[in-house]
């Protein structure tokens, strides 16, 4: 099955854009929007979509088999072979919510997109000093 990730690249966000599809691969993978079997896009399609230099994502896709996430088959493309994805569970369904209403009220508050990344990241690093 081809999968349905489309890959954003923020120029400005000072991460390498190789790591920002490596990153959003694993993000899909953890949300269970990819799973295994799926073929991701070929590197021709990504640089179509985002303008990227084809050996970027080739670059990228070798991380990520390197991680053992993915495979390539050649001449067919390259395929998800496993998942981050945990089973969901009822207390993450409440969390997901809980996440929703407090993104609406940053919202409300005036925060933008960039804002509202600023203020997880810097939570995350806060409770997660090691991640």
């Amino acid at each position: 099955m081809v999968s349905v990730v489309e890959f954003r690249i923020d120029r400005r966000s000072g991460v390498a854009t190789y790591l920002q599809i490596v990153q959003q691969v694993q993000q899909a993978l953890r949300l269970g929007i990819l799973v295994e079997g799926d073929r991701l896009p070929t590197a021709a399609q990504v640089a179509a979509s985002t303008k990227v230099n084809p050996n970027t994502t080739l670059k990228a896709y070798r991380e990520l088999e390197r991680e053992g996430l993915v495979e390539p088959r050649p001449g067919l493309g390259t395929f998800v072979s496993r998942t981050l994805a945990r089973p969901e569970s009822a207390a993450d369904a409440l969390l997901r919510e809980e996440l929703r209403s407090w993104m609406d009220r940053a919202r409300t508050a005036g925060l933008d997109r960039e804002d509202v990344q600023a203020l997880v990241n810097s939570v995350l690093q806060d409770r997660y000093p090691d991640g």
